[in-house]
C-alpha cells in the first residue's frame, strides 16, 4: 500500500497529498508549500492537459492596465475596462477615459482579439475577448491582456480554454491565497495551453463566431428599445444631454445658488449637485406628456441586502450570494457567483431573491439594475436594494433606471469619496416618466427578442467550453 493510501485510511476525514520534493518544486519556482496549491483535484486535472506549452510562449509580453484619477474619466470617451465590465459572454466597458489618457497608457490598450483576464479580488479568473466592435479600448491594473501571436494558435480556441474547467482550475490553483486572491503576469504565462489540431481549433472558433453574432444582434434589438425610450422623451439617442445642452443654449454644468436656495433647503454644500443638468433632466421628466411617479410609488415590495459574512460562504452549493459585482447592465452576470450555507437563508428571509425581482446597486456602479429572469434560489448581498413593482413592466423600468435620465439622478444624490454611495431612500425618490402603454409594450418586445438572442449565445459558448473540455478528456483515454 503507497503512503498516499495509508495515510488517507488512517485519515479519511482529512484530504492528503504526498509528494516527492521534485513533484513539489515542478512548475513551482516560488517553492509554494500551502495545501491549496496542492489539491488533489488540481494535480489530477494537470495531468490530463499532457501535451502543452506555456501560455507566455505563444504570446506577445502580458501586461495590466493603469489605475486613473476621477479627472480622467469622461461621460463618453475611449472605452475602459474594469474587471467586473466583463465575462465569457459579453465584454463591454461601463466607463469611459480620455483621449489624451489613452494616449499615456499605450502599453495597456486592446485590439481586436485580445483576451482578458481578471486577476484579482472576487472577479478573479473573468475572461473576457475584444470583439471586432471595439474600436479602440484600455483597461485597467487588475486585468491581464493577452495577445496571441503564435499562429499555431487561435485566440477563440485560447478565450474558450482559458474559460473552460481545465482553464479555470490552473488559475485558480496559481493565485496568491492573501487576503485578497492575486495572480501576476508571469504566473498567468505559465496556463499551460493544450496543443490540439488546427482543425478543432477552427471549430471552436465557428461557435465563438456564431455566438457572437447572435449578441451583437440581441445588442442590437436592445439598442432599439433605449431608442424608442429616449424618442418617446423627447431626447436624442446618441447623446441626450447635448440634445438638452442645445435646447437651452447655455453650459449645464453651472449654477449660482444663494444660501437658502443651496444648504438651507437641501444640506449639500457640493457644487456638483447643483449643476444646471440635473435640474434640466428632472424637468424633461416632470414636463413627459404622460405625467410622472417616484420609484417608491411603483415598489410593492422591498429589501435593502444583508451583510453576509465570509464563514458564511462556500465555493458550491444550492444557495447562491448575489452582490454588486454580479449585476450588470441589465443583466445578472452568475459566472462568478458566490455560493452560502444553506442556513444563511434564515440570517434575512426578505433578501431571498425571486424571478421578477429587480436589483439595483447602490454602491460603487451605482443605479445598475437588471430583472432576475430564472428561478434562481439566492439571496442578495449588502448595498443591493431588492424590488418587486407593481403596474409598470420590469424590463422597461430597468432600461430606464440603466438610461441616461435615472444616471444622471444617482450621479447627484450619490454621496461618498473613494466609493459612491446611495441611500434606499433616495433612490425611491427618483422620477420615473410614466411611459406610455402602448410604447411599453413595444420596448418590451424588443427586449424579450434581445434576451432570447442572448440565452442562445451563451448557449453557444457553453458548448464551445464542452466541447474543449470533451477533447482534453478524449486525448488522455
Amino acid at each position: 500500500m503507497s503512503l498516499n493510501q495509508n495515510l488517507q485510511e488512517k485519515y479519511p476525514h482529512l484530504e492528503l497529498s504526498v509528494l516527492k520534493l521534485s513533484e513539489a518544486k515542478k512548475d513551482n519556482e516560488s517553492f509554494r508549500i500551502d495545501s491549496e496549491f496542492f489539491k488533489k483535484e488540481y494535480l489530477k486535472n494537470e495531468e490530463k492537459i499532457k501535451i502543452n506549452i506555456n501560455l507566455g510562449s505563444i504570446s506577445s509580453k502580458i501586461c495590466n492596465g493603469s489605475t486613473p484619477t476621477n479627472g480622467n474619466f469622461e461621460r463618453l470617451g475611449i472605452p475602459f475596462f474594469r474587471s467586473q465590465d466583463f465575462n465569457i459572454l459579453d465584454t463591454m466597458p461601463q466607463q469611459f477615459i480620455s483621449h489624451e489618457f489613452h494616449n499615456q497608457i499605450i502599453r495597456s490598450k486592446v485590439k481586436y482579439k485580445d483576451i482578458l483576464i481578471a486577476v484579482v479580488g472576487a472577479t478573479l479568473g473573468q475572461i473576457g475577448f475584444v470583439r471586432k466592435d471595439i474600436v479602440e479600448a484600455n483597461i485597467n491594473q487588475n486585468i491581464a491582456r493577452i495577445r496571441i501571436i503564435d499562429n499555431n494558435f487561435n485566440p477563440y480556441f485560447i478565450f474558450i480554454f482559458l474559460s473552460s474547467y481545465f482553464g479555470q482550475f490552473q488559475i485558480k490553483r496559481l493565485a496568491t491565497q492573501t487576503a485578497q486572491e492575486y495572480i501576476n503576469n508571469i504566473q498567468v504565462s505559465k496556463i499551460k495551453i493544450p496543443i490540439l489540431p488546427m482543425s478543432f481549433q477552427q471549430e471552436i472558433e465557428k461557435m465563438v463566431k456564431d455566438s457572437h453574432k447572435a449578441l451583437e444582434e440581441s445588442k442590437a434589438l436592445y439598442k432599439k428599445a433605449e431608442e424608442t425610450l429616449y424618442l418617446e422623451l423627447g431626447l436624442d439617442p446618441i447623446d441626450p444631454l447635448k440634445s438638452i445642452e442645445a435646447k437651452n443654449q447655455k453650459n449645464l454644468n453651472t449654477s449660482i445658488r444663494s444660501l437658502k436656495e443651496s444648504f438651507l433647503k437641501t444640506g449639500r454644500l457640493d457644487s456638483e449637485y447643483y449643476q444646471e443638468k440635473y435640474e434640466e433632466i428632472e424637468n424633461k421628466i416632470k414636463n413627459y406628456k404622460n405625467g410622472f411617479c417616484k420609484l417608491k410609488d411603483l415598489i410593492d415590495e422591498l429589501s435593502g441586502g444583508f451583510a453576509f459574512s465570509s464563514k458564511d460562504y462556500q465555493d458550491n452549493g444550492e444557495l447562491l450570494l448575489i452582490r454588486i459585482n454580479n449585476i450588470k447592465n441589465a443583466t445578472l452576470d452568475l459566472s462568478n457567483v458566490i455560493y452560502l450555507k444553506n442556513e444563511a437563508y434564515s440570517l434575512s428571509p426578505r433578501d431571498k431573491i425571486k424571478k421578477g425581482d429587480i436589483l439595483i446597486s447602490m454602491s460603487g456602479s451605482i443605479g445598475l439594475s437588471c430583472v432576475v429572469r430564472e428561478d434562481i434560489t439566492a439571496m442578495t448581498n449588502q448595498r443591493i436594494l431588492k424590488i418587486s413593482i407593481k403596474n409598470f413592466n420590469s424590463d422597461v423600468l430597468v432600461l430606464i433606471l440603466n438610461s441616461f435620465i435615472c444616471k444622471m439622478q444617482f450621479e447627484r444624490i450619490g454621496t461618498g469619496g473613494v466609493q459612491t454611495n446611495l441611500s434606499s431612500v433616495d433612490m425611491q425618490n427618483i422620477l420615473i416618466p410614466k411611459i406610455d402603454l402602448k410604447i411599453q409594450e413595444k420596448i418590451s418586445k424588443y427586449i424579450e427578442e434581445s434576451f432570447s438572442l442572448r440565452k442562445k449565445s451563451k448557449e453557444l459558448l457553453d458548448n464551445a467550453k464542452i466541447k474543449v473540455e470533451q477533447e482534453i478528456e478524449n486525448l488522455r483515454n
